[in-house]
């Protein structure tokens, strides 16, 4: 009897086209399509259009609840502490990889794959690594890093051995059609606004003016709310000066914007905090290239481990916008070392 294997679909182009490759490979499917009451549900018609278009049962799982506090909740309070949340980093290890897949399991299903352009390999010792995909501009490695073993030996991604073209032209040429064009890296629950828009619209979230300074202590205007502003951002600054200033720091206990110019972005070395190691963590100093934000080339760097969930990262070249709150995920060539969340010291 062949084994049940679930696949999440958002009724993306690219999930669909990974439940058609595992369906042609033989496997037993059936779809789960989740909902977080953040207008990302699609209709039962639609739903319903996508088991017709694949020939599989698909359910629909309510996920509202743990959503808003596992993801929304973890936004908010992220943001309100002066970092820059990443929340689809959370949502892969609590939602997906974490309820979803334990609903997947209790339907009998033993694998979750997902339209994810990375790759899993097993090594003979029976652990699992976190490989990036081949597609360069694609790659979503990045927001899986915070998988564990555990998950990573119930992950399959059909689409890691693939580029975005390749994943169109398939769609294409069997005429499987998404029911959604959001793309799978986009910020699922803000649609048409921006984050301080968002934040604005929830409780406790209430925007308060402070004052803006520079990097020497000189009051130089005033914001309208801190988390309006994420480290690196230029636009709404709003202070006049011979080159534009900067977010170079977020100061929620004194509600204060720190802004600088583009060389006062620079950072030498961060400190990576909580980390979640996929291969064994390392004992002493390592060469590693990391990545700082999802849409980022990784950058040559050496990762001196504090303890098993600490690292101060330095980098070869000091890089712009480091951002408390962000993740940094290590690599080594193709490969996932793990990831820690992102803390200056400065």
């Amino acid at each position: 009897m062949k084994k049940l294997t679930a696949v999440s679909l958002s009724g993306g182009v690219d999930s669909l086209v990974a439940a058609y490759l595992l369906k042609n490979e033989g496997h037993e499917l059936i779809g789960l399509h989740f909902t977080t009451g953040y207008g990302t549900s699609q209709t039962t018609i639609k739903i319903n259009r996508l088991a017709e278009q694949l020939d599989i049962p698909i359910k629909i799982i309510d996920c509202a609840t743990e959503f808003k506090s596992q993801v929304i909740d973890y936004f908010i309070k992220t943001y309100l502490s002066g970092k820059t949340p990443n929340p689809c980093i959370v949502c892969n290890r609590l939602i997906k990889f974490g309820l979803i897949l334990s609903c997947a399991r209790k339907m009998g299903a033993s694998i979750l794959a997902t339209g994810h352009y990375a790759r899993i390999t097993e090594d003979p010792q029976g652990r699992f690594h976190l490989m990036k995909g081949v597609d360069k501009i694609k790659d979503q490695s990045y927001f899986l890093a915070r998988l564990t073993q555990e998950q990573l030996s119930a992950a399959m991604f059909p689409l890691g051995k693939f580029t975005k073209s390749e994943v169109k032209n398939m769609a294409k040429k069997k005429d499987i059609k998404a029911i959604t064009q959001k793309e799978s890296q986009d910020i699922c629950f803000i649609k048409g606004k921006t984050y301080g828009e968002f934040l604005a619209n929830q409780n406790g979230c209430e925007p308060a003016p402070g004052l803006i300074e520079d990097v020497s202590g000189n009051t130089i205007g005033e914001h309208n709310g801190l988390h309006f502003f994420t480290i690196g951002q230029r636009r709404g600054i709003n202070c006049p000066a011979s080159e534009p200033y900067y977010v170079v720091r977020i100061d929620p206990v004194h509600n204060r914007l720190i802004v600088g110019f583009k060389e006062e972005l620079l950072s030498p070395d961060l400190k990576a905090i909580k980390i979640n190691w996929i291969i064994h963590p390392p004992d002493n100093k390592i060469a590693v290239s990391t990545r700082i934000r999802g849409r980022q080339d990784p950058e040559p760097s050496e990762l001196y481990p504090i303890d098993n969930e600490t690292a101060l990262i330095r980098f070869e070249k000091p890089q712009p916008a480091v951002t408390p709150g962000q993740g940094a995920v290590f690599y080594k060539g193709s490969e996932v070392l793990g990831s820690g969340w992102i803390k200056q010291f400065r």
